[in-house]
């Protein structure tokens, strides 16, 4: 790094010093760094990457004993759309206020720590897919003009650079407002979101589609943006996601 450059980002980290003290931002009660996210060891510890045995389909992890590869029931009932889905850490309840916090707060200190987060477990078996291409999952521009940006476009932007894959951007758009997905069962989860993408601007020409979202759950959401993904000439699609929900498959 250039003099200038070193300057520079020292002038960044102090002006990120006066908005954000460097105490953690979830709990108030220890020190933390800014390359942390302003998270504190204490909340980082809670912060769990998902471990096998999982779904080879949805990724749902589950605890215990299971040899071999299996795939859970909510799949096998679904029919959905994507080849497999991943999150890379646990929804734990830091987790998932962190993300929350990101998306509605427009918490961007968090970035970085999603960076590394999000790099650590996905990039290796990106490459070990052979995706083509990183597609965010769009939002409607009704719910982008309320926020001010799209969570998932940051996410998968920041992932293009860590995994060195193109975003696509244009490929394929939400055409209709669905209400948010969190208190729903997962037969509402399906009809919230039956018909609410469609193909965009850009045909995918075959490519390998690496679909990036902040959680999953039940898959619903994705697996319809995966559809309009394959519609938009897709070979394959994959779904990875910052954290993984943890609710039972039946919500």
């Amino acid at each position: 790094m250039s003099g200038v450059a070193t300057a520079l980002s020292g002038l960044a980290k102090r002006g990120l010093a006066v908005v954000y003290p460097e105490v953690c931002q979830l709990c108030h009660d220890e020190t933390a760094r800014p390359e942390d996210g302003y998270v504190g060891a204490a909340c980082l510890a809670q912060l769990k990457p998902i471990e096998a045995p999982f779904c080879r389909k949805c990724g749902q992890p589950f605890d215990g004993e299971i040899a071999g590869d299996f795939e859970c029931t909510n799949c096998r009932e679904m029919g959905l759309k994507f080849e497999c889905a991943r999150g890379v850490m646990r929804g734990t309840e830091e987790m998932l206020t962190a993300i929350h916090r990101f998306k509605y707060q427009q918490a961007l200190w968090l970035e970085p720590l999603f960076r590394r987060l999000f790099a650590e477990v996905a990039v290796e078996q990106i490459r070990l897919w052979r995706g083509d291409c990183l597609v965010p999952v769009p939002l409607h521009p009704v719910r982008f003009r309320e926020r001010g940006f799209n969570q998932a476009e940051t996410l998968c932007r920041n992932l293009s650079q860590d995994v060195a894959l193109p975003v696509v951007s244009r490929a394929v758009k939400r055409i209709r407002v669905t209400r948010t997905q969190a208190l729903l069962s997962r037969g509402e989860r399906l009809a919230n979101m039956r018909g609410a993408f469609a193909p965009a601007k850009m045909n995918l020409n075959g490519k390998r589609v690496v679909l990036v979202d902040d959680v999953l759950t039940t898959g619903a959401t994705t697996s319809e943006c995966a559809a309009a993904c394959l519609k938009a000439g897709a070979s394959a699609v994959c779904v990875w996601a910052l954290a993984r929900g943890l609710g039972s498959p039946s919500n």
